[in-house]
């Protein structure tokens, strides 16, 4: 959708951030695209922040890499920091709920002092946050990897958790793209 002239795209992490989006897009000009979960998703966004389109939110701190997630992968984000602290890596994960406006300067900013990048989506690895992000930062000298569904048509599962590991989009999966990035160091 992020292809199409004067769209804005927005893919919320959890039913927080689905409401918000929606009464936000009351207020937009043009096209909205909201790229929805229908399954049952923790509630991470905190309710009573402020949510504007085009905002990045930085939902856990840390130094050593960056994951620009959005959708579920947020949340798998979150869980992946959980266990690369535990091996001594300080991750910083960013929720990207809008695609497109991206918000460059934000994007530039959450990326000073890393030593690597990482996108993380239950999306495509084309046309999607990880293309749109690799485009933005194409002047940044730092080691990026794209986490997303190969080039594969969806497939259909009895739960949502065994499509994320058919799809290799699980927190153990986000963690080991953090290890790659920064092993390229």
């Amino acid at each position: 959708m992020q292809v199409l002239p004067n769209m804005t795209v927005l893919s919320p992490c959890d039913a927080i951030e689905t409401e918000k989006m929606t009464k936000a897009m009351v207020e937009c000009k043009g096209p909205v695209y909201l790229r929805i979960n229908r399954n049952d998703l923790s509630l991470v966004t905190d309710p009573d922040a402020e949510y504007h389109i085009g905002q990045m939110t930085e939902m856990v701190k840390g130094k050593d890499a960056v994951v620009f997630a959005t959708g579920i992968m947020v949340q798998q984000s979150m869980e992946a920091a959980k266990i690369l602290e535990k091996e001594g890596v300080s991750l910083r994960v960013v929720n990207v709920s809008t695609i497109k406006p991206l918000d460059v300067h934000a994007l530039e900013s959450y990326c000073e002092g890393v030593k690597g990048i990482v996108t993380a989506e239950e999306h495509s690895i084309f046309g999607g946050l990880g293309s749109a992000v690799c485009s933005a930062l194409s002047k940044k000298r730092l080691p990026i990897e794209v986490l997303g569904i190969q080039d594969s048509f969806g497939t259909s599962a009895e739960n949502y958790s065994i499509l994320l590991k058919h799809y290799g989009l699980e927190s153990e999966d986000v963690a080991k793209k953090v290890r790659a990035v920064l092993s390229a160091n």
